[in-house]
């Protein structure tokens, strides 16, 4: 399966097991030209050209291979002679390699090596500008983490994104699908810390900048494996534009919006409570926060009373006493009766020499544990709300590695956090403080990426107000400016918007966009009350720092980096030029083409990221350019097994994507994910319908072979004159026999249906409909039509005969090459494959016109489309009856006379042929009702009944019994069904006329066998009149 190739002079060799060097020698286009040179300038920080990056091997995929072992034995780079030698290359052989198919498609010999030719020939790049072009459609593509591998959900996402930007690439519309990575601040410190610890580093031992140092390296190595992976499942994005969250342009967009929105008012600095990742040390979002239900222990101990006894103090529960050293209050509910008395009074903080509050508070719960509450605003967001509200002092014990300060007690200082709990809990058992522990079940706060215990911490952090860019990002729901699919997550995304809070955007990492703010040294204590200023660069901050604080001013920039999601929240303008390029930019420039003035732009995203990503993204792009970034937000479910489970690793039913692509083709597994999918809904991935979409591919390219090998007798002229330019008109499809006129008018319907469809979104059931017409009427019905017509010809000179197999071939030619065409987004490779080989105009099918032009409607006959499917009926009605009397597959049946009134029975005259193939039949002969009657009465002297098959008004069928039986064997069947009877009949007789039997048998035994004797009586009649019937044949 590896994409595994040398350098790109070498593509135009190839061993003959695989695929042929290519004979054909075409000039290539200035753009396919234009695409290679991109392409060798493509690398982007360390990582190789697109082109080398394609090169790679599956080992290299599978994380095996550093990007140095993959330029061994080249120049480590491609140049430009490299790409003169390119752009001399055509069409793969291996898909243009005559008239003559393999009997079976072989998705491994064609995946590779048509995947290079496109992207070597520029086709998933957008033309260049041209005034007067058709709006563009966008399609930004989600980033994924630069530590990923590919998964199932990549595989979905992949194939529905590249489902659209082929359509609307094919309708002509300048598409740009723009991928990259996004550098992810948390996981790839995490992996790259990980790494380091097992070599008994510490990132704190080598220091910021080294450290940073360690992670380009790792990011340069291995950060696009993700991307090399992706081109296995046929991505047709633009990776010369491809962009990573780290690169210098992207960079610094990230500043100009930070120093924007500050100018704006909307930034800000202020101390509250974060989730905090000790193992990381820095802070994290809610959304980036997972609860998991966790059996802890709920800890029952004493509040002892100020000045009261030793049977004087207040039960607490608490599931984490390491926080006792931090609390400053304990809350009752004012209508609890048990305490009432108590408000006012003072409790001892156990271990600590201070004394705190019993306070009264309705949001204390008086059935939760003891009914009293211990409060520390420290290190619990709603015990913070409750100091706040009632001005408690506010603790911090824990240091920002989960160990504890001295604010806990020098017993404690410098203990872990669980460490302590242990220890503490001991202390106050051996102090006779501790009541009891009993098991509890809690929700947990875990790091989504880390997976340690968040603890709450107050913080001095960064934040962006919310409020206003929520209340735009509503707006452009409702009024309708963008629109979700499916609509339901609408009213998800208006709850979360309503109810958001402000943006913690700082993070105490040192892998990302360190925060554009610079403090004046000297000021204050760094970096939590330092006078500062917010700037574009350390330029642009001097100049205003030296402005306001002098000349001598020194600055230090502050030591935190955005959350990730801030830079990816830029995503979609800042990938085509913003903050260079602005919302008026030049009509030619990538801000214009594809944001400012684009035709559509649709994200396609899972829903599990609706608020990670896509509702910042729309924040900011409404704050920072006016306008929503897309028009479109289209969510996909997750991909889970068979059986409905989501897929992991614990449970061991991972699918990998290449894995299926090696057994099936990349074509089954993009065909099976996409048909399979309802937008929001989770899709269960079952191998068996791979399997059968795989035979979907392989039944496609027998009916090409079928097809193409038909044509072989043409001259080339012939041959190129078979080649589609453009849908079939009225006036030529009036000319076609019903057949023809059917087929194509059934296909036009297709194209109409399935345009509707994708523009629509409805991207699988469009998907569906292209197999159901392919299987059920295009190879079922028109290709055993069309046989009839092609082997009459090669059996006379009739030039009538002749002229219809031509026109049959011409129509065979027209609707495959729709239906790639239609078919060619779900499954490129092999309607590629096929298309190359078949009559056709351009280099591509990717780039081929999308067979409906926009604003037309497509040639369709009813009066075609109405008398086809009545023949449709008679077929099946006259298949039924074979099937229901028996009769062989390959016999014939002789003298069918079909009785059709009108112009229908007209048309059906001229299918005779046609439909003695598809019944087994000879001597087919069709009339009026009146003449068939009659045909009937003068032969039917002395004969048996034909099968009456009455299809609908107008249209009846009669099989001649003859035809549907062999009579030798009916005979003796009858015979000996007969005999049987008269056997049965002797004895109802004896027992009917038996002395007694009417006075002692009950009436209803007696009349059931007068009965069964009656019938079995008439049974006898009507064999022995059927074997004197076949006698007199």
């Amino acid at each position: 399966l590896a994409f595994a190739s040398p350098a790109l002079p070498s593509l135009a060799a190839r061993s003959p097991a695989r695929c042929v060097a290519p004979v054909r020698q075409d000039p290539v286009s200035a753009r396919v030209h234009q695409g290679l040179k991109a392409m060798a300038r493509g690398a982007v920080f360390g990582a190789p050209s697109a082109l080398k990056l394609h090169s790679s091997s599956l080992a290299r995929l599978r994380g095996g291979m550093s990007q140095r072992s993959m330029s061994a034995g080249g120049s480590g780079g491609v140049t430009m002679a490299a790409v003169e030698e390119a752009s001399k290359l055509a069409v793969p052989e291996c898909v243009a390699g005559g008239d003559e198919m393999a009997p079976q498609y072989d998705p491994k010999l064609v995946e590779q090596e048509l995947y290079k030719w496109w992207e070597a020939s520029g086709f998933f790049q957008p033309p260049a500008y041209k005034e007067g072009e058709k709006k563009s459609y966008v399609l930004p593509m989600p980033p994924p983490n630069v530590t990923g591998g590919l998964h199932m959900g990549h595989a979905l996402f992949v194939a529905l994104q590249d489902i659209l930007a082929r359509f609307h690439r094919m309708k002509g519309e300048p598409t740009l699908w723009l991928p990259g990575t996004d550098h992810a601040g948390i996981a790839t410190q995490l992996l790259v810390e990980r790494s380091l610890n097992a070599q008994g580093i510490s990132r704190f031992e080598l220091g910021r900048e080294k450290f940073l140092e360690k992670v380009w390296e790792w990011k340069n190595e291995k950060g696009d494996y993700i991307t090399s992976q992706m081109r296995y499942l046929g991505a047709s994005a633009d990776w010369t534009r491809s962009r990573f969250t780290m690169d210098d342009e992207m960079s610094a967009s990230v500043s100009e919006a930070f120093y924007q929105l500050h100018e704006k008012g909307l930034v800000y600095r202020g101390e509250y409570m974060v989730n905090w990742s000790p193992n990381l040390r820095t802070a994290v979002s809610d959304l980036e926060v997972e609860y998991t239900e966790e059996e802890g222990k709920l800890y029952y101990f004493k509040y002892m009373i100020a000045g009261g006894g030793s049977e004087d103090f207040l039960s607490v529960a608490t599931t984490r006493p390491e926080t006792i050293p931090g609390d400053t209050a304990v809350f009752v509910h004012p209508e609890d009766p048990r305490f009432k008395h108590l408000v006012g009074k003072m409790v001892k903080v156990p271990f600590q020499d201070r004394e705190i509050p019993i306070m009264a508070d309705e949001y204390v719960d008086m059935e939760f544990g003891t009914g009293c509450l211990k409060v520390t605003p420290g290190h619990d967001p709603n015990d913070n709300i409750l100091g706040k509200k009632h001005n408690l002092q506010t603790i911090n014990i824990m240091n920002l590695d989960g160990t504890l300060n001295a604010n806990a007690g020098v017993d404690y200082d410098g203990v872990d956090r669980f460490e302590a709990r242990t220890k503490l809990w001991a202390a106050l058992e051996a102090a006779g403080l501790a009541i009891e522990a009993k098991p509890h079940m809690q929700r947990v706060p875990r790091s989504q990426r880390g997976g340690e215990i968040i603890e709450p911490l107050m913080s001095t952090q960064w934040f962006v107000k919310t409020r206003g860019m929520a209340d735009k990002a509503t707006e452009a729901v409702k009024s309708g400016e963008m629109k979700i699919i499916p609509q339901r997550f609408e009213k998800t995304w208006f709850q979360w918007l309503d109810n958001i809070h402000d943006w913690c955007v700082s993070r105490q990492l040192w892998w990302g966009h360190r925060i554009p703010v610079w403090h004046v040294i000297g000021s204050g204590a760094f970096p939590t009350t330092t006078e500062y200023v917010v700037a574009r660069n350390e330029a642009h901050a001097y100049e205003q720092a030296r402005t306001k604080y002098g000349a001598e001013v020194e600055l230090q920039q502050d030591n935190d980096v955005l959350d990730t999601w801030f830079s990816s929240g830029l995503w979609p303008f800042s990938t085509v030029g913003w903050p260079k390029d602005g919302v008026d930019a030049n009509q030619a420039s990538d801000m214009a083409r594809f944001f400012s003035n684009r035709g559509e732009s649709c994200l396609e995203t899972g829903y599990d990221i609706l608020f990670f990503w896509v509702a910042r993204m729309v924040m900011m792009s409404c704050e920072l350019t006016g306008r929503v970034p897309f028009d479109t937000v289209y969510m996909h479910g997750l991909v889970r097994d068979a059986k409905g489970k989501k897929m992991s690793k614990t449970t061991g039913n991972v699918i990998d994507p290449l894995d299926v692509i090696s057994e099936y083709g990349t074509d089954a597994l993009r065909y099976t994910l996409v048909t399979g999918c309802t937008p929001g809904q989770d899709l269960p991935l079952d191998p068996k319908r791979v399997e059968a979409n795989r035979n979907f591919a392989n039944k496609l390219w027998n009916s090409a072979r079928f097809i193409l090998g038909n044509l072989k007798d043409l001259s080339p002229s012939e041959k190129a004159a078979l080649a589609v330019t453009g849908p079939m008109t009225s006036e030529e499809l009036s000319q076609l026999a019903l057949p023809e006129r059917y087929i194509v008018s059934r296909c036009h319907e297709l194209v109409g249906t399935v345009t509707a469809q994708l523009d629509a979104y409805t991207l699988g059931q469009a998907g569906e409909q292209i197999q159901n017409f392919l299987w059920d009427e295009f190879a079922d019905w028109y290709l055993e039509a069309s046989k009839v017509r092609i082997f009459a010809s090669q059996k006379t000179d009739d030039p009538e005969v002749a002229r219809a197999a031509q026109e049959a071939r011409r129509v065979l030619v027209y609707v495959l090459d729709t239906c790639l065409r239609l078919l060619h987004p779900y499954m490129p490779y092999v309607t590629e494959a096929i298309w190359q080989r078949a009559p056709h105009v351009g280099p591509s099918l990717m780039i081929a016109g999308w067979p409906q032009p926009e604003g037309s409607t497509l040639a369709v006959d009813q009066t075609a489309l109405a008398q086809f499917r009545s023949m449709q009926a008679l077929v099946g009605r006259i298949r039924n009856a074979r099937a229901e009397y028996k009769v062989e597959p390959q016999k014939k049946i002789a003298d069918v006379l079909v009785a059709a009134d009108g112009a229908f029975g007209e048309a059906l005259k001229k299918e005779v042929a046609v439909l003695e193939s598809l019944i087994k039949a000879e001597n087919l002969r069709i009339g009026t009702s009146t003449e068939t009657q009659a045909a009937m009465a003068a032969e039917g002297q002395g004969k048996l009944q034909p099968v009456h098959l009455i299809v609908q008004d107008g249209l009846e069928a009669f099989l001649p019994m003859a035809g549907l039986v062999d009579m030798v064997k009916e005979k003796a069947r009858l015979t000996k069904q007969l005999k049987q009877l008269e056997k049965d009949v002797e004895g109802l007789t004896k027992r009917l006329s038996a002395p007694g039997f009417k006075d002692k048998a009950p009436p209803a035994v007696f009349a059931e066998a007068e009965a069964t004797l009656a019938d079995k009586t008439l049974q006898i009649a009507t064999i022995q009149k059927s074997v004197a019937d076949i006698e007199a044949q």
